[in-house]
């Protein structure tokens, strides 16, 4: 084991060792206000962004951009090609900037954000960026690692981008490969039985690699869920109806924390463990956002923030 992924390992157990778990975000989640929460955030590592932080999409922004922040310090600390396992897993931060980038090119009037920036976690964003119509960002992707997503709608952009995220992770980093095939699950269950719309033929493509053709092709919802791959079908256990998936997606989240922790106490050096950081950062980052929510609205019952995280 190369000094470079010890190193790695060190630095990534001590980063989600400074993560404010669960605990942590049931507390911000019983916060009064939005303010109050922010104040609570200023004592964890999510205060390099919050201080500034101004409303609720502000403030998870600022939580969003502490864990890219993270993920590019962990990379810094890998071996020479380490970060390239990471960039699938922050596959995300660039579909988000795509999205916002969109949102000033379809004649709406949308301030949009400051794009994350990426460093050596990129895809091809400095390309991206260029563009100036989304049919030149469906070009930029298309002579990039993401491929042709198949359309250059917006809906046809991000779902093309979501689900060749879900493939490329899948095939790069086999400890994640889990929770990409039940993403791609997600994503199809959501785009053909809540939305009703086909996927763009490039992301069929993907979710008929990742779940097979039986699967992606199905017609109905309880047949889709009757031809998945035994290795994805937990995502759906239990939800008998498209309309209940945000329960699947919690569960997914729970299972990444689960896979992920296990994968930290497992194993002392090695890819395994810094993947194992990655999603119980990530994890943590999604359960502070939904606390985050919760303070603004005044504090959710304990109860039901507990349900969705």
């Amino acid at each position: 084991m190369s000094a470079g992924w010890v190193a790695g390992a060190v630095r990534a157990k001590a980063l989600v060792g400074r993560c404010p778990g669960a605990g942590g975000a049931r507390q911000i989640a019983a916060c009064g206000t939005l303010d109050d929460a922010l104040r609570y955030l200023a004592a964890t590592p999510y205060s390099r962004y919050s201080r500034t932080a101004v409303g609720l999409p502000g403030a998870q922004r600022a939580v969003t951009a502490t864990l890219l922040w993270h993920l590019r310090v962990l990379a810094g600390w890998l071996p020479l090609g380490g970060a390239r396992l990471l960039v699938p897993l922050a596959a995300g931060f660039e579909i988000a900037n795509v999205a916002s980038r969109l949102s000033t090119l379809d004649g709406r009037r949308v301030e949009a954000p400051e794009p994350y920036r990426l460093g050596a976690l990129e895809t091809a964003w400095r390309s991206l960026e260029l563009a100036g119509t989304p049919a030149e960002l469906r070009a930029a992707l298309a002579a990039s690692p993401w491929g042709d997503p198949g359309g250059d709608t917006s809906w046809a952009l991000v779902t093309g981008m979501r689900m060749a995220a879900a493939r490329r992770t899948a095939v790069a980093v086999p400890p994640a490969r889990r929770w990409a095939q039940a993403r791609a699950v997600l994503l199809t269950a959501r785009e053909l039985f809540v939305h009703r719309r086909s996927l763009p033929e490039p992301a069929q493509r993907d979710a008929a690699r990742l779940l097979g053709a039986r699967a992606s092709g199905a017609a109905s919802y309880q047949e889709f869920r009757e031809h998945l791959p035994s290795a994805a079908r937990w995502v759906l256990a239990d939800v008998e109806e498209p309309d209940a998936l945000w329960k699947a997606e919690a569960r997914w989240w729970r299972t990444v924390q689960a896979d992920g922790g296990a994968m930290l106490r497992a194993g002392r050096y090695g890819s395994r463990v810094v993947v194992g950081a990655v999603a119980v950062l990530s994890v943590d980052a999604w359960r502070v956002r939904a606390a985050l929510e919760s303070a603004a609205r005044g504090g959710r019952p304990r109860e039901v923030f507990d349900a969705l995280v």
